[in-house]
């Protein structure tokens, strides 16, 4: 831990650096091939809806021994529907059946009953009417919109708008990559992923903020100079930042994993699972996005300015110059003082009389 910390300072300092903005290329290029297959897992596969979205019916079994696959043919045949079959931690199970009404879901009941061999009222049954996952979408698109535009006006006033276009873009950039996810793996969506989601985008936004108020204090009176580009200091915050950034990033991600890999893996809760996932996938994305889209896409505008044209221009040529100055300097020849050196004087030097010495006086002699 005392390295990594040695590091940080270092990085703080300047002393050490990597260079993000000289390889945003490649960065880019990742976001672009992932957001791609994201995008195609989206328009292949789809979204796996949950009920609280296109309605259905969920059944919660008392505490049985019937395994998941066999629970999944038992409500086929009771439903004629896929069903998507959880095993909670108590050993209970949570059937959850699309397209049921209330006279359907009172007789896939008894059948579940009777295939698990237990009394009918001790199957609880739900029903969700597909109204309701309308409005649940609906709101969550409505806060998603309303959130994107006050973040944009909000880093517009308080940075600028290059910084919020470069945040929005982060933003997007992170909600489909952790959508594309749940198309790919077939992860169902509930009310808690869209918690999950929404989560998530103050995390990115944390990262992001962090790197940009270091840019904008480092880059005050930025023209004056000619030592720096924009896009050296803006590699400079990014590197003074990045320890802290993987320090917050893997704090947060500790506790998820535990709601990821124990409560929902190893206790089997459900809701956990959806929360959990969408956290865990958006907290990975959001800080490469602050690392590596956010701040040199930021770069790239501020760089198209003429104001900062012109500094580059400044700075690469007195780069050149003092790179000539460097050759000269070492190309010049070491003079050969073998031969054409002087003599040495060997014994004493004779020093010259001084001017007027006893004038004036008999004889010669100070008084």
């Amino acid at each position: 831990m005392s390295k990594l910390g040695s590091i940080g300072a270092r990085l703080h300092r300047g002393e050490i650096s990597y260079d993000f903005i000289g390889h945003r290329k490649l960065w880019y290029g990742i976001s672009i091939l992932i957001t791609i297959t994201a995008i195609l897992g989206l328009t292949v596969r789809g979204l796996n809806m949950g009920i609280d979205f296109q309605g259905g019916a969920v059944f919660t079994t008392p505490k049985t021994s019937v395994s998941v696959a066999q629970a999944e043919d038992y409500a086929r045949d009771a439903s004629g529907h896929d069903a998507v079959v959880q095993k909670l931690g108590n050993d209970t199970l949570r059937i959850q059946i699309a397209g049921m009404d209330t006279q359907q879901s009172d007789e896939i009941k008894d059948k579940l009953a009777a295939d698990f061999k237990v009394d009918s009222e001790k199957i609880a049954a739900d029903l969700v009417g597909p109204s309701w996952g309308d409005q649940i979408a609906n709101k969550a698109w409505q806060g998603l919109g309303i959130f994107m535009v006050l973040v944009v006006i909000y880093l517009a006033i308080a940075f600028e708008w290059r910084m919020a276009i470069a945040a929005l873009v982060a933003l997007i950039h992170d909600i489909t990559i952790t959508v594309g996810i749940y198309a790919l793996v077939g992860f169902e969506v509930t009310p808690g992923t869209v918690i999950g989601l929404l989560t998530i985008l103050g995390y990115s936004l944390y990262d992001t903020v962090v790197v940009f108020d270091s840019l904008k204090e480092q880059t005050k009176d930025l023209t004056k100079q000619t030592r720096f580009t924009y896009s050296d200091v803006a590699n400079r915050s990014i590197n003074s930042t990045l320890v802290r950034s993987i320090n917050t990033t893997v704090v947060a991600l500790l506790p998820v994993a535990g709601l990821l890999f124990i409560g929902g893996g190893v206790l089997g809760a459900g809701t956990l699972n959806d929360i959990s996932l969408s956290l865990f996938v958006g907290l990975a994305a959001g800080a490469y996005s602050s690392i590596f889209i956010a701040t040199p896409l930021v770069a790239d505008l501020k760089e198209r300015e003429p104001q900062m044209k012109a500094l580059r221009k400044r700075v690469l040529a007195k780069r050149a110059q003092a790179a000539t100055d460097e050759e000269i300097e070492t190309s010049r020849p070491v003079a050969d003082d073998s031969e054409d050196a002087a003599p040495a004087v060997v014994g004493p030097r004779n020093q010259p009389a001084a001017r007027n010495r006893g004038r004036g006086r008999p004889s010669g002699k100070r008084r």
